[in-house]
């Protein structure tokens, strides 16, 4: 035996083919009514996409038996691959999925070039197929794929062969969305307000004390109707509140401390000098744009293009972590269901765990665990479990690992402390994870009853769709024909904190500048002309003269404010309730 093929073994010490070849044993032939016959999306009870018991598959090795029998599931399923132990693909033992347990959420890892973004893919096509909408994050710019059939070659037939999949290629309906317009796709934008004080902290990276101060902030403009829409709102808002005439406007909540104030007005400076600001602003995205289904019942797949930003992985991490936020706060409570409303993959997800604050990481613990029960299942898709923290690992009950590598004592570790998040199992998991091929992983997911089911190295079946990018003016021509396109592809910058701040202080001035008339003299405490006592006048002639109101008295007390308080106060600012995370929304 070559060291390559000891290498690729289920298990240490023993041999598989090279890639290519057959496999000689006899489980390779396929007999009528076994497993691995059915199309994605097709396993429903009864029918033939149902694997045989294992009593049925008399050629396969008793311990293999008993991993196959933890994956014969009744119900409908998404098909993974095939088993691989001592060193041979088994196509008679299926490795699945149950449709139901998606919401139950997972985790997808594995080293680069292992293959991560074709499982993304194969697990994409299936659930379209079944009607559930996915959201794809689309880091590298190859996912665009999914929209178009697959092409057929060598090495598709062969993988095709050994996992006894009947492959047919296929596209799959899209939608593709790019962060506020950077890159191919219909721009995807969030108001400040919407985005919340938490998030943002995390984008502009403040620390916990700035991040309470903003949080103040974000709760006067709330109180006050000050719609905050793009970045210059909100520093608008925040030289307002610092200055001498907004500062007592605090008073009575806290009060903003001018060191603070100048963290976070230099923040969003080089966060606009980085090219940021298009993310913030109108039309913002309505996230029910992710749960539609195709006409012919199939879920659209949301392609999130990342490539444009994907030097900004604070920025684009915190932006999935919105879309999931706004979806938390919209979305009803419905239990569980026969299969999820939408299934998130989470690309890059150690970007969204680096420097987050304990509280950061709770707000993403509690979203975790109570967005299950509103129909979405998430994915987390990253190298090492390592890369998620404990209380969110321990929420993700499927998991597809790819392999690890173990050049370094960092790497020994990692590998160490992945094999640990597994069950018990009868490989060898440490030799096992760093054996692995391209387009094979250690599968454990949850059964149909929520238990884990056993560890079961697999080859994973191929991807239908293509493998690869599409064109760029095939991308264009499809984000340019969709209905979507004339609803969000304009920014639009309508009046909103940045306008009203500047009318009320026009309007200040202005009033300022106006000759001052006899009544108004007596009003303020100026002396009045002789022979003009009695009344107002008389009165105001004895008592001591009064400062001039400062100009936020006269903006906050001027009608022009006062109505747009009233009419912005009651629509927006007595309706917003901030979420886990600070995100608000209005009720659409």
């Amino acid at each position: 035996m070559t060291d390559s093929e000891a290498r690729r073994a289920g298990t240490p010490g023993s041999g598989t083919p090279e890639p290519g070849t057959a496999e000689p044993s006899t489980s390779g032939t396929s007999q009528p009514g076994t497993a691995g016959t059915s199309q994605p999306g097709t396993s429903e009870p009864g029918t033939e996409g149902v694997p045989a018991a294992p009593s049925d598959t008399p050629s396969l090795p008793p311990q293999a038996q008993e991993i196959a029998a933890g994956y014969a599931f009744p119900g409908a399923a998404l098909d993974l691959g095939a088993l691989l132990w001592d060193g041979r693909c088994l196509p008679d033992a299926q490795i699945r999925i149950p449709l139901g347990m998606l919401n139950r959420h997972g985790l997808v890892a594995g080293a680069t070039g292992t293959g991560k973004t074709k499982t993304l893919q194969l697990i994409a096509e299936q659930l379209s197929a079944q009607g559930v909408p996915v959201f794809l994050a689309d880091v590298k710019g190859d996912v665009s794929g999914i929209s178009a059939p697959g092409q057929e070659n060598d090495k598709v037939r062969t993988r095709a062969s050994e996992v006894r999949q009947e492959w047919t290629p296929a596209g799959y309906p899209c939608e593709f969305y790019a962060l506020g317009g950077m890159g191919h796709g219909i721009p995807v934008r969030a108001t400040v307000t919407s985005f919340g004080p938490v998030l943002l902290s995390k984008v502009l990276r403040l620390n916990q004390t700035q991040e309470q101060s903003l949080g103040l902030i974000f709760h006067y403009a709330d109180q006050k109707g000050l719609e905050l829409v793009d970045l210059k709102d909100l520093r608008a808002v925040v030289t307002f509140l610092t200055s001498d005439e907004g500062k007592p406007e605090l008073k009575g909540i806290g009060g903003l401390s001018t060191a603070t104030a100048g963290v976070i007005l230099r923040s969003l400076t080089a966060f606009e000098a980085q090219g940021m600001s298009p993310f913030f602003g109108e039309p913002e995205f309505d996230t029910n744009e992710l749960l539609k289904v195709a006409a012919d019942g199939r879920g659209t797949v949301s392609v999130l293009e990342l490539p444009a930003v994907q030097d900004k992985p604070q920025l684009f991490s915190t932006f999935l972590m919105w879309l999931l936020a706004d979806l938390f706060h919209d979305l009803p409570e419905v239990g569980d269901l026969d299969k999820p409303k939408l299934v998130f993959f989470f690309d890059e997800a150690h970007l969204l765990f680096n420097d987050a604050s304990r509280a950061f990481l709770d707000s993403i613990t509690q979203t975790v665990r109570l967005i299950r029960s509103k129909g979405v299942g998430i994915f987390f898709v990253t190298q090492t479990p390592k890369d998620v923290p404990g209380d969110v690992l321990a929420q993700l009950g499927n998991r597809v690992q790819h392999a690890l590598r173990a050049f370094t004592p960092d790497d020994q570790k990692a590998l160490k402390a992945t094999v640990k998040t597994f069950p018990d199992s009868p490989y060898d998991l440490e030799e096992v994870l760093t054996a692995l091929g391209t387009g094979e992983a250690v599968v454990t997911v949850l059964s149909e009853k929520g238990a884990p089911t056993p560890v079961a190295a697999t080859r994973l079946r191929a991807p239908e769709s293509l493998m690869g990018p599409v064109d760029p003016t095939v991308l264009d021509r499809a984000v340019e024909q969709s209905p979507l396109h004339a609803r969000y592809a304009l920014a639009v910058d309508r009046e909103s904190a940045y306008e009203k701040l500047r009318a009320g202080e026009a309007g200040a001035s202005e009033k300022a500048a106006q000759p001052v008339s006899p009544p108004a003299q007596a009003e303020t405490g100026a002396k009045p002309e002789k022979g003009a006592g009695g009344g107002r006048g008389g009165r105001g002639g004895t008592r001591k003269a009064e400062e001039d109101p400062s100009v936020v008295q006269q903006v906050v007390g001027s009608g022009v404010f006062k109505s747009l308080a009233r009419s912005l106060g009651t629509q927006i600012g007595r309706e917003i309730t901030r979420s886990v995370f600070g995100t608000a929304r209005r009720r659409r």
